[in-house]
């Protein structure tokens, strides 16, 4: 799971997935129930284009009493959409989004101790990180709060992945049931964003290591 990362800038943002981020801004690192920008298809177009949101990173279940959770959401295990009762509406509907992300951290305890590791791509360009978002509304004030989720899958099998993370002692090195987030390539952004739920799963995929640039911190 991801519990950090920092997303590109406004500009970098704009021309990278071509979406229009003037009058926007986001803090430099994004944290749990913190802001940060996603990017879903324009819910006021009835053909396609994309837009850019700024939410909280912890998505807030349609049938929440509140905004503020006892319980965290900004990761949801992509395994469980469409079962789980917090994101199982919002996969169904294809509220699907990009997380734009110039690195993201993740702990390493190979050393016995926790040292961070920092994740880019290997070509320089921004990840585009798989994620879901919702649109709650307050029923007390009319107040409208976006968020979203950041999806991770299983990286057991993965010979970089599967080195983030304390392990667990007591389970073998293929049921530590480690987590990666999910890139998706530019080519597929359209069909993550428009297809259909069997076509955005068949991007639910473990990235290759070579797209990887990571180290400690």
């Amino acid at each position: 799971m991801c519990n950090v990362y920092r997303p590109p800038g406004p500009i970098d943002v704009s021309l990278h997935f071509r979406v229009n981020t003037r009058e926007r801004s986001w803090p430099g690192m994004v944290h749990p129930r913190t802001p940060g920008p996603f990017i879903r298809r324009a819910v006021d177009d009835s053909g396609y284009s994309r837009e850019l949101v700024v939410g909280q990173w912890a998505l807030i279940p349609p049938w929440a009493k509140e905004s503020k959770l006892k319980y965290s959401t900004n990761n949801a295990r992509s395994e469980e959409l469409a079962e789980k009762a917090s994101y199982k509406d919002a996969w169904a509907r294809g509220q699907r989004c990009i997380i734009p992300a110039a690195d993201f951290d993740e702990p390493n305890w190979e050393s016995g101790k926790n040292v961070w590791w920092r994740f880019q791509r290997a070509d320089g360009l921004p990840w585009a990180l798989a994620g879901l978002w919702n649109t709650w509304v307050d029923r007390a004030t009319g107040e409208v709060h976006e968020s979203y989720t950041m999806l991770t899958i299983n990286a057991d099998a993965h010979p970089l992945m599967n080195r983030m993370h304390k392990p667990n002692p007591k389970l073998p090195a293929n049921q530590q049931d480690k987590r990666s987030v999910i890139p998706i390539e530019m080519a597929d952004v359209d069909q993550w964003l428009a297809g259909t739920v069997t076509q955005a799963s068949a991007l639910l995929q473990l990235a290759p290591v070579d797209i990887f640039k990571a180290g400690p911190v």
